[in-house]
Parts: C-alpha cells; structure tokens; sequence
C-alpha cells in the first residue's frame, strides 16, 4: 500500500483509493513571468515520477497542472520589457515546454490557463460573495474573509492570532480583517490586463485562480494536491478555506509538498539572485543527468544543488547505461517478479522514497555487470535484469536512450580520440593475452590519465568517460 506524508496531518497515511481507482491530483505551476528555474524542475519532476508510479500501479489518473498567465509580477515584467503581456506568457510557456521536453517530464492530463476560465473565475467569486464568505472592500476589490472560515491556518499550523497585525494595519482597513486577501483586483477602465465582470473591470487574485481550475475540473475531491513547500502559506492555505466555502463537501485527501533548493547555504530565490534557471543548466549538463541529481534527494528534505553532485549523476548514470550495453531487450515482452522490483515498489510505496529506489536500480546494473563478466551476454539472466533495469528506470523517467545513442551522444566531445582510446585498449588486450599484467595496467592508468574508465567484460572491454 502507498503511504505518503500529509502536510495537513504532519504525518504518513495510506492514499486513500476509491473504489473507481480513480486518483485525481492537482499541482499548482509555474507563474510564467520568467524562465524556470531548478526549483520548479524538482517539483515538477517529483510529481512527474509521481504519476509515471501511479499509472504504473494502474490507477486512473487525472492530473492537472495549471498556468498562472497573468498576475502582478507578469504585467510588471511585461512593462519593464515593453512587451504584450500575452506574447510574454507565450514565450516563457515556450521555453517550459522545451525544459520540460528535455528533462523527460510527461505533460499532464490537464493543464488550464487562468486567461482561459475567466468566467469560471467569475462565477466562484460571485458564489462566495453571495454567501457572504467574501465583500466588496473600501478601493474596490473583491476580498475572502478568513473570520468566516474558522479553521483558517489549519493547513499550515498557524493560528490566525500568532500573525503580527498592528493596530494601524485594523485602521487602515477597518471594515473587516487585513488577513483578508484579494479575490478579485479592480483596476481602471483603460487597464487592458483587465476583464469585465460584476463588480468592474479587473483581474482574478492568484489563490483563487487555482481554487477555481482545480474544482471546476477535478468537482470537490482532490487526492493529492501537490507544490514547492513556499506555496504551503498563504497560497494553499487560502486555496483550502476558498475551496471549502465554496463546498462544504470538498476535501483535499493528501497534501504534498516538496522541500526547497539550496545554494550556497542560502534558500534558491529569484529575488536573492541566485536562481538557476534550467535552460542554462540545460546548456552545460546532461538533461537526464540533470533528471537524477535532482531525484537523489528525498522530496521532503532540501536539495543542496553544488556542481559535483551533477558531475556525479552523469558518472552514475553512465554506470546505469553500460550495464544494458549490447544486451538485447527485444528478447523479452515483460519482466517477471523478482526481489528487486519489490524491493523497489516497497521503496517508493514510502512515501516516494525515490534515493533508496535508485539504489535499487544500481544494485541491479551491479549484478548485471557480475554476470557480464562470467556470461556470454545473450544470458537470459543478464537479458532479464537487463530489461527490470529499463522498465523500474521508466517510472523515475530515465533510462530511456538507447545504451549506444547514449554514449555516442555524450561523448562527441572524444569523436577525434576514440581511435586512440581503442588503440591502446587492444594493446592492453594482447597484453593480457600474453599476462604481461604490468604492461596491461600501465596502459590502464595511463588511459585514466586522460579521464578514460575501461570495465572488462569475459569477452570485451569497454570504455567511459570520467567526469
């Protein structure tokens, strides 16, 4: 049975399954005012083994991952650029795709655009006004009153009196609490980011935007709502009193939340400066390789990004590829049960214990490399671990290149050495012909020299860049 960790509950449950086996799972997007960065790659791709894992299992899954294409910091980016605010999202939803595209990160079922449900919108803002859950404020804006959800800070384990409200902040808005957050901007008749709507020509508030897409889709049941751990207060926790205001009915079974990147001891921030964005990592590193560093971590704890630990993923991942070198998996239609996948579904039944899976998948390619060593590699043993490796590796999302277009891909920089590399590899071959050992690993070190790894074979030696 799955159990995942319940930010509401700060504990581990079992997902609770309806009879259907339907699961319906929304993550909250990117805000597409600029490019994405590695902290919505690790959210993102979280998620995405998440679901790969899910369909695995056979669950009906209905995942739906908005986009956020206008707010404030989206018209601020677009004046500053003097660019149409839609030829601004355009492009940035462009550049994601080609991220995510390259990162292997599936696109989901549903993927709503909040310029798109407007009126859907509308009609949930009017539904709160009508039942007094939100009001009209002094300037205008539409506002949700958390005095009238009691339950207000659940979520994050705030209580509403723990907040640091000064008395000139109650005078300044006397009319009811300044917790209360927008649900719908006014703005100017001339304002062209605006749209028409009972209570004059404005924009959507950011929480209610999500509120809104999730419901109208996924109706008043959400299994796993999902995001970067930042969103947790005020976005999530303003989702749920919206959500539940609008529906006494609705509940959000599990909420999950990934943890934070850090970089050089200092929480990742666009406003700190020190945001990766993925299309430059994407320029200088491995796009898969990419995809494991940031799976090594567990979801819940923070990812400390340095540049070894990706030099270190392209060197595992290498390690994963050799093993199903020159096996040939169109022998087999399935893999059939073994220790290690259990070992591997029990890992990630854990709570998504994605590391300790990965582990799993190394001791496959090690035993893998044992048999190599001993067996012709048409074995059948070595073809079935062979094929285990490739089909658990497809649900973290990696190990889909071919092993061969792999490596040629990702050692072109060599294309001008590799007739020297095997040069030497078949001296040191006749070398050990004739046991001349010394001779054999003085040819060995000196290929390691140039960052070349051999791995022998009972039949072949193979070669692999040292990163």
């Amino acid at each position: 049975m799955l159990n995942i960790f319940n930010s509401f509950t700060r504990k581990r449950e079992i997902l609770k399954i309806n009879s259907d086996k339907m699961i319906k799972m929304y993550v909250c997007g990117a805000t597409v005012y600029d490019f994405c960065h590695i902290g919505h790659g690790r959210t993102f791709i979280f998620f995405d083994v998440v679901s790969r894992y899910l369909r695995h299992c056979n669950y009906k899954l209905k995942y739906v991952r908005n986009i956020t294409d206008v707010d404030d910091k989206i018209i601020s980016r677009s004046v500053e650029n003097n660019e149409n605010i839609s030829d601004l999202s355009n492009r940035m939803i462009y550049q994601m795709n080609q991220d995510f595209l390259k990162l292997n990160i599936d696109i989901p079922d549903y993927e709503p655009r909040v310029t798109e449900n407007i009126s859907c919108i509308i009609k949930f803002i009017a539904n709160l006004l009508e039942n007094k859950f939100a009001y009209i404020s002094g300037n205008g804006d539409v506002k949700f009153s958390i005095d009238r959800f009691p339950s207000y800070g659940e979520l994050s384990q705030r209580r509403v009196e723990q907040f640091n409200i000064s008395k000139t902040a109650f005078k300044s808005n006397s009319e009811r609490n300044p917790l209360d957050f927008v649900l719908w901007k006014l703005k100017a008749k001339d304002n062209k980011y605006s749209w028409t709507s009972p209570w004059g020509r404005g924009r959507p508030g950011w929480h209610i935007e999500c509120s809104s897409m999730s419901t109208s889709i996924l109706n008043d049941r959400i299994d796993i709502h999902g995001g970067g751990k930042d969103l947790l207060f005020p976005h999530h926790e303003n989702e749920l009193a919206q959500s539940t205001c609008i529906n006494r009915k609705f509940q959000v079974h599990h909420w999950m939340h990934t943890e934070l990147v850090i970089i050089n001891n200092k929480k990742m921030s666009k406003s700190l400066g020190n945001a990766l964005l993925l299309k430059d990592l994407l320029m200088n590193y491995d796009s898969e390789s990419i995809r494991l560093f940031l799976l090594s971590t567990h979801y819940r704890h923070p990812l400390y990004f340095c540049e070894s630990g990706l030099r270190r993923s392209e060197i595992l991942l290498r390690k994963l590829y050799f093993s199903l070198r020159n096996v040939n998996l169109t022998l087999l239609d399935e893999s059939g049960n073994s220790h290690f996948k259990l070992d591997f579904y029990k890992a990630l039944d854990n709570d998504f214990n994605i590391p300790i899976a990965l582990s799993i998948l190394f001791r496959i390619s090690r035993e893998i490399n044992i048999l190599k060593s001993k067996y012709s590699f048409k074995n059948s043993k070595i073809i079935e671990l062979a094929f285990l490796l490739r089909e658990l590796g497809s649900i973290l999302g990696i190990l889909f290149h071919d092993p061969e277009f792999f490596f040629q891909k990702n050692d072109q920089p060599f294309s001008n050495e590799v007739k020297n590399i095997n040069y030497f590899i078949q001296k040191r071959n006749s070398a050990r012909r004739q046991k001349q050992w010394v001779k054999a690993d003085k040819i060995r070190n000196y290929l390691l020299g140039l960052g070349i790894i051999l791995e022998d074979s009972k039949n072949n030696t193979f070669w692999r860049k040292l990163r």
